[in-house]
């Protein structure tokens, strides 16, 4: 298991390398945001991105999820996965946010997670991303780039390993290290290729190592 001292280096040099690092998918207020998380699950954000782009178009308000039938939004969305169930959260979804919140999106976790679809990981992408209230949701990039590091072990549940990363990071920075750890999982810590021998963690890393033994390592 990594030190503070060193969780602290891991955390400065992901954020060197991806400064930049945010949320993905495309949306322009706190409602498209949760649809485009809901729709997420166990798919790309770059295939949600382009489903979106036309359904953000016919669909401004929860409203607009009502008017149609369960068939024709599930046909929207149909290049997703899951997508006849997810048609039905969305609906459902849409439905409880106009009669319980005004047709507004709580800005509390708790209340999200009472919505249809909406789990912890996506509660806290909603009110990390666009409430800006700190958080951090543990997606498959995040619970693996711990994991492996060592900042959190191997037999940790996800819950566990969002209380750990919460726990050794610095509140503040919750929300920033959801995103660069994703962006570091995404396209360098990658689930079946990961890119070990130039890793700047090799050194700390117990999967690193294991994975290198024997291996030419690229230096800097």
């Amino acid at each position: 298991m990594l030190n503070n001292t060193q969780i602290r280096y891991c955390l400065d040099e992901m954020g060197k390398m991806f400064p930049e690092a945010h949320c993905e998918l495309n949306h322009s207020n706190p409602f498209e945001l949760i649809i485009a998380v809901s729709l997420s699950a166990q798919c790309t954000d770059a295939l949600v991105n382009k489903v979106t782009k036309e359904l953000f178009k016919k669909y401004k308000t929860p409203e607009d999820y009502l008017k149609v039938s369960l068939e024709e939004l599930q046909n929207d969305i149909r290049s997703i996965g899951l997508y006849r169930n997810k048609a039905k959260n969305i609906q459902s979804l849409c439905k409880i946010v106009i009669d319980e919140y005004d047709g507004e999106i709580p800005m509390d976790r708790d209340e999200l997670t009472k919505l249809p679809g909406v789990g912890r990981k996506t509660a806290n992408v909603v009110v990390s991303v666009a409430f800006n209230i700190p958080a951090i949701a543990v997606d498959t990039h995040v619970e693996r780039v711990s994991k492996r590091l060592g900042i959190c072990r191997w037999k940790d549940s996800v819950l566990e390993v969002e209380k750990t990363l919460m726990r050794k990071v610095p509140k503040e920075e919750w929300s920033v290290t959801h995103h660069r750890l994703i962006f570091f999982g995404r396209y360098h810590c990658k689930a079946q290729n990961p890119q070990c021998t130039s890793c700047p963690f090799l050194e700390i890393c117990r999967e690193g190592r294991k994975r290198t033994k024997g291996k030419a390592v690229v230096n800097g």
